[in-house]
């Protein structure tokens, strides 16, 4: 009987217990895809699985094709673009909590980088890897749901992270919630400043530029209410001291506040406090 036995020696080389997978996706160009200029707060990775096209970052462009790996920093606008001939097909992984750094990029033969104002973008082609067979293993189990399908998936994005980082060019930088914190605080002065104007989603997207929902949630779990909620808020505490130090009538007020018509100024403003504005008023007078 044969018997061969490979020791394992060395401790665990890299730990990644800061980051977290975000989300899998999978895309295939259909010609009904508007290609936009967006950026995240997270890193992604962009995984060719078919096609060819282009990755445009920030004002500069670069082919994509099979087996090609896009690497991109937190804060980059980025998109692609795909040929029609060779439609791009596609899968992305958004990840929390880190970035990756490029060595050596000027002796690299088999990748391109891009260094923007906000970060780096880094392409390189990995046909002699296993990452395609983890990356469909990691989509069966997402697929399929089992229980503690999100741990198998955790752990399969760190083995993709140990494979990635056999370039010898390739590094990764464990990142705090500071950027992401500069954002919140971002929103919240806006919203401070500009309470009466007309404010949505896309607004302060565009102003932070992070994608909508991902900017939602992030603020939410920094200040403790959603975007819009604090808006609101901020607008019946200045309606409060409007009421209060003003004869202005009740539409004035809205108006001035931004809201939309006076009686959806007068039913938020009564959903949040219990009181219509006009009561809210002769009850602070009386106890003047």
């Amino acid at each position: 009987m044969g018997n061969t036995r490979h020791r394992i020696e060395g401790s665990r080389p890299n730990s990644f217990d800061q980051s977290r997978l975000l989300y899998v996706s999978t895309s295939k160009y259909e010609g009904d895809w508007q290609s936009i200029l967006h950026s995240h707060p997270f890193s992604e990775l962009f995984y060719v699985v078919n096609g060819s096209g282009s990755f445009v970052a920030e004002g500069s462009e670069f082919p994509v094709g099979r087996n090609d790996m896009v690497i991109i920093n937190p804060h980059v606008q980025h998109t692609e673009k795909s040929l029609h001939t060779t439609p791009l097909e596609y899968i992305v992984l958004g990840i929390d909590g880190l970035s990756f750094s490029f060595e050596n990029i000027a002796s690299a033969q088999d990748g391109i980088s891009m260094h923007t104002a906000s970060g780096t973008v880094y392409k390189y082609n990995m046909t002699n890897s296993n990452v395609y067979a983890y990356l469909n293993i990691m989509l069966e189990e997402i697929s399929r749901r089992e229980e503690n399908y999100e741990a198998v998936c955790q752990n399969l994005l760190e083995v993709l992270l140990i494979c990635m980082l056999r370039n010898d060019h390739l590094t990764i930088v464990q990142s705090s919630n500071t950027v992401l914190n500069r954002e919140c605080t971002q929103i919240k002065n806006y919203l401070d400043a500009n309470y009466s104007e007309n404010i949505t989603l896309d607004t302060l997207a565009a102003i932070t530029h992070m994608n909508k929902y991902y900017m939602a949630h992030a603020f939410t779990k920094y200040i403790g209410v959603s975007p819009i909620n604090y808006l609101l808020q901020k607008r019946i505490q200045e309606g409060k001291s409007l009421l209060e130090s003003t004869s202005y009538s009740i539409a004035q007020i809205s108006t001035l506040l931004g809201f939309s018509s006076q009686s959806y100024f007068s039913q938020t403003f009564k959903k949040a406090t219990g009181r219509t504005p006009i009561q809210h008023r002769n009850e602070y007078r009386r106890k003047k």
